[in-house]
């Protein structure tokens, strides 16, 4: 965590001070949360909870469930049923995982060539979606009976637009592939 921390303050901020014109280091954006979703629909309570341990051993923290609204007859879901799990990281630990992401987790991704430009929405914040959380170092392969399970990650910085969000990310690491 002092690591990627003390690179944002010693490197990222000067930076992004030159290259936009900033005139007060406050004004450069940061990471403010990194948001964690795995939506793993209908399933039973012991692939329930290996998903859910999954889930707490990647990110180290124990993740909200997240229960249907409403019921839908034809997936025969019912209202209240959990239907998937999120984790909101903030301060040192989203640090630490931002850190692990794009230094050891998608390196570990096959055939990785960087991650698309396309998930920024618009006001400086980034999605991204892995197909399976067996790349993370944390999963233990021999005990992993669950099937794979993707995963959503939602990086929000308080950057103002795209463009000072992808300087952000890629001055903190992150790999980003083409134009």
């Amino acid at each position: 965590m002092a690591n990627l921390k003390q690179k944002y303050k010693e490197t990222v901020v000067p930076e992004m001070i030159r290259k936009f014109g900033l005139s007060n280091p406050m004004l450069v954006p940061k990471l403010d949360k990194i948001v964690v979703n795995m939506a793993f629909g209908i399933v039973d309570k012991d692939t329930q909870k290996s998903v859910l341990d999954d889930l707490t051993s990647i990110t180290g923290q124990k993740p909200a469930l997240c229960k249907a609204r409403k019921s839908v007859s034809n997936f025969k879901l019912r209202e209240g049923m959990t239907i998937g799990a999120k984790v909101t990281l903030r301060g040192a630990r989203m640090y630490d995982f931002f850190e692990r992401l794009v230094n050891s987790t998608l390196p570990r991704i096959r055939d990785f060539r960087g991650v698309p430009v396309k998930g920024f929405d618009g006001r400086g914040n980034y999605n991204m979606g892995i197909k399976e959380q067996t790349v993370f170092p944390e999963i233990d392969l021999s005990r992993h009976g669950a099937p794979e399970q993707g995963m959503d990650i939602t990086v929000v910085t308080t950057a103002k637009n795209n463009e000072q969000a992808r300087e952000l990310l890629s001055l903190l690491g992150m790999p980003f592939t083409g134009s």
